[in-house]
């Protein structure tokens, strides 16, 4: 085979992709490879272009003759850590070929399961080992103090009713996620949606010393939605204002009248949720919509929250083909806006 042929083969390959040959010199790289590997790499010998032992290993064993072998290669942009899958095939007469499949999504995914997993058990862990104790406390010694079997049957119906939400909130998560790719189709009034969820919460921001306002249009204004999966990201949203906006502090739910939202790249309707709270620092503002993430982590325990709620509402967001906006500052309040297509 010549090698102008060669070297077309190869540059047809989609991933970053190698031949060395049995002098052991690169005799053809790839563009792709080039970006991994570096420009100018043919002609040099293949273990100043790959340092990692066990790439090393992998393309020696080819070049003596063995069929195929495989390995990882690890690298970093600086910004990144990136995995690939590396794949050595011997070729007769030519050398070996050397194949880099970028994993670094799969190793991610994989992640992103086991830190899930963690929280989800860490979550649980607490409330269950509170119970335990309590239970044999009620057992042994106050199993005749009557006052005490009060107090912990109180504390266990909270921690009980905390890992009751977290479940919740687990099949929530999970049942807007398998749905996030199917647009809902049927029409929702969102301003009567929105004073449907005030009432509903009007006791809790009465008990919280908050005042609820609303700035809606008169007319009714439809969009389509699923309309209790908007409802969830209404009460998930004005629960968080009302329970972290403190005493005294007034929260606003606004809608907008549809418009031309560069975002959407076509006509939208904002939701608005804001508050006159403490409000929230900056750093915090990226990973507020991560599972588990917390800004206070003892404090949102103690208000009854899972750590999941934006999350939900985000996913949420996203199936609607909508956009999610956090803005805070500190001492001067905390607005969530959601921009929904108005068609």
């Amino acid at each position: 085979m010549n090698s102008d042929l060669t070297k077309s083969l190869i540059e047809a390959i989609p991933m970053a992709t190698i031949l060395v040959g049995s002098d052991e010199r690169v005799q053809a790289a790839n563009t792709e490879a080039g970006k991994l590997l570096g420009q100018g790499i043919t002609g040099r010998h293949f273990i100043t272009v790959l340092r990692q032992p066990t790439v090393l290993d992998a393309i020696e064993s080819c070049l003596r003759g063995v069929s195929s072998a495989n390995s990882r290669y690890l690298t970093s942009d600086g910004g990144q850590d990136s995995t690939y899958k590396v794949s050595v095939r011997h070729i007769p007469e030519l050398g070996a070929m050397i194949c880099f499949e970028d994993v670094t999504h799969l190793e991610q995914a994989g992640q992103m399961r086991r830190d899930f997993v963690a929280n989800v058990s860490h979550e649980l862990r607490t409330p269950l080992t509170a119970l335990m104790g309590f239970i044999e406390t009620l057992r042994g010694p106050a199993k005749d103090d009557a006052t005490a079997r009060e107090r912990f049957l109180g504390i266990m119906e909270r921690e009980a009713g905390r890992m009751n939400r977290l479940v919740g909130d687990l099949l929530s998560l999970s049942r807007v996620e398998s749905e996030e790719r199917v647009r809902p189709k049927t029409r929702v009034d969102l301003c009567g949606l929105v004073r449907s969820t005030a009432h509903w919460l009007a006791p809790l921001a009465k008990d919280a010393e908050v005042t609820l306002t609303l700035d809606l249009p008169a007319d009714p204004l439809e969009i389509a939605g699923d309309q209790d999966q908007l409802r969830q990201v209404l009460i998930n949203l004005t629960e968080n204002a009302i329970k972290y906006s403190g005493k005294g502090s007034e929260v606003t739910l606004s809608v907008t009248a549809p418009a031309y939202h560069a975002r959407l790249r076509s006509a939208g309707t904002e939701l608005t949720i804001r508050d006159t709270g403490a409000g929230i620092d900056p750093v915090h503002i990226p990973r507020l919509t991560e599972r588990f993430y917390r800004v206070d982590s003892h404090r949102s325990r103690e208000m009854g929250g899972t750590g999941l709620g934006l999350a939900i509402v985000k996913h949420i967001v996203n199936r609607h083909r909508g956009r999610l906006r956090i803005s805070s500052t500190k001492g001067q309040g905390t607005a969530v806006s959601v921009l929904l297509p108005a068609d």
